[in-house]
């Protein structure tokens, strides 16, 4: 008996290095706007690399960014504008040769669902409350101020915006009536088409382009590679589209 117990304490000694060896972990950051096609596509990825836990992180941008430039160990970084990533690529938190453009949006204007809907962008200035990212850290916020500033309406509608901290926060606004109109991207709009309504897509901005990169600030650099791959794949490609998302 004692024999036996012994064996099976060495054989579980044995195992432990193995089991160690296989678990693997990586982490991805992403633009808000991403986090329900992220969510499918690192599930697939998992299932795909048994033993591998990717873990998502998912909000703004720049927040995003300055997280890597403060160190955080990071894998693949996708921000939802090329500004962000170009900040990446100067701090040297990205490597420039695993840079990929992976998915394109559309921003739109919404209100909440039940509102009336205005016939032109300039019916706008009758709204009391709108909602859009902050411009200085949230590219939504970048692309609404672009798009309204060539329509001559931003400078007109300081007074009444309410920004955001993300886009995501900019749905919420929208889809909980606690503001008159918002700008988010198509995707989002689609996550809560219940509750609001788009009103029109915008023009007069650089385009919704959405770069990936390894990160290097992580350990897994194979993985976020793979990953990177993985994004710009048929595979990964079809489930972006799924939510919303149109190839580059």
């Amino acid at each position: 008996m004692r024999k036996n117990l012994s064996c099976l304490m060495l054989f579980a000694a044995l195992l432990l290095p193995i089991q160690a060896a296989a678990a693997e972990e990586m982490t991805i950051s992403g633009a808000a706007s991403l986090t329900n096609a992220f969510t499918e596509l690192k599930t697939q990825f998992e299932k795909a690399h048994p033993g591998l836990t990717a873990n998502v992180n998912f909000a703004a941008s720049n927040p995003l960014l300055k997280q890597l430039q403060e160190g955080a160990p990071v894998d693949v970084f996708a921000s939802a504008d090329q500004a962000t990533m170009d900040k990446a690529v100067e701090s040297k938190v990205v490597d420039p040769k695993t840079r990929r453009n992976f998915a394109l949006n559309d921003l739109v204007m919404i209100v909440p669902a039940g509102s009336p809907k205005p016939a032109a962008l300039a019916d706008i200035n009758k709204f009391a409350r709108i909602a859009v990212g902050n411009p200085d850290s949230v590219p939504a916020g970048r692309y609404a101020r672009e798009a309204l500033t060539s329509a001559k309406l931003w400078d007109g509608l300081q007074s009444k915006l309410i920004q955001g901290n993300s886009v995501r926060q900019v749905l919420d606004y929208v889809a909980r009536g606690e503001v008159d109109a918002g700008f988010v991207y198509a995707t989002d709009a689609r996550q809560l088409a219940d509750k609001v309504l788009v009103v029109m897509t915008m023009s007069g901005h650089t385009p919704v382009l959405y770069p990936i990169a390894v990160a290097t600030t992580g350990k897994n650099p194979k993985m976020g590679q793979a990953f990177v791959n993985y994004a710009i794949s048929a595979e990964g490609q079809a489930i972006l589209a799924k939510y919303g998302f149109s190839k580059p």
